[in-house]
């Protein structure tokens, strides 16, 4: 598997690091008026985000909850979004709860923006987003995010929970794939 990557974007050490801030950034900003810490409800998108929400809610010292939903945007091998489907939920009641849905990539905001509403409707006090990566391209920086970890090139990566055909999401670190890897498909 290792054999399979081009290059190493972010280091194992990088994405420890920035995970941290980015958790005391959303600790920050959920603290009460009276010096209490609000209960917040953990939304990460599966099963890209597992990783990246595992790491994140060890660094958050107060009362959550997790909800799950499952979209699926690059179905098998695609190297390009084939649009957002949300394909499974078990959100529990948000209802008057603070929610900061996670996801692992933000490429053309087309989760963000088909879950963000849904959450909001089903009653959420406030809804707040974080990813891990966001890609260089004009549909990612125009999609509104709370907190993102690394801006990255528009490049089709791998590792820490991102996929290429359900493979590599156990990498430590964000890579590229060889060529000879894509053309393979892991089949």
């Amino acid at each position: 598997m290792q054999g399979d990557i081009e290059k190493v974007l972010i280091t194992q050490e990088q994405i420890a690091a920035r995970v941290k801030e980015m958790a005391a950034r959303i600790v920050a900003d959920h603290g009460g008026t009276d010096g209490e810490l609000a209960e917040v409800t953990i939304v990460p998108i599966l099963t890209g985000a597992m990783i990246f929400a595992a790491d994140l809610t060890r660094h958050i010292p107060f009362a959550m909850k997790i909800g799950l939903l499952t979209v699926s945007s690059y179905p098998g091998s695609s190297l390009r979004t084939q649009g957002a489907q949300l394909l499974g939920s078990q959100l529990g009641d948000v209802r008057g709860r603070h929610v900061v849905i996670l996801d692992d990539i933000l490429d053309s905001g087309g989760t963000l923006r088909l879950i963000t509403p849904i959450v909001k409707e089903l009653g959420a006090e406030s809804v707040r987003t974080a990813v891990l990566l966001r890609k260089d391209r004009p549909e990612a920086r125009s999609t509104h995010v709370d907190y993102w970890g690394f801006e990255i090139p528009d490049e089709f990566v791998v590792g820490y929970g991102l996929d290429y055909n359900n493979y590599y999401r156990n990498l430590p670190y964000i890579g590229t794939l060889t060529p000879e890897a894509i053309a393979r498909g892991r089949e």
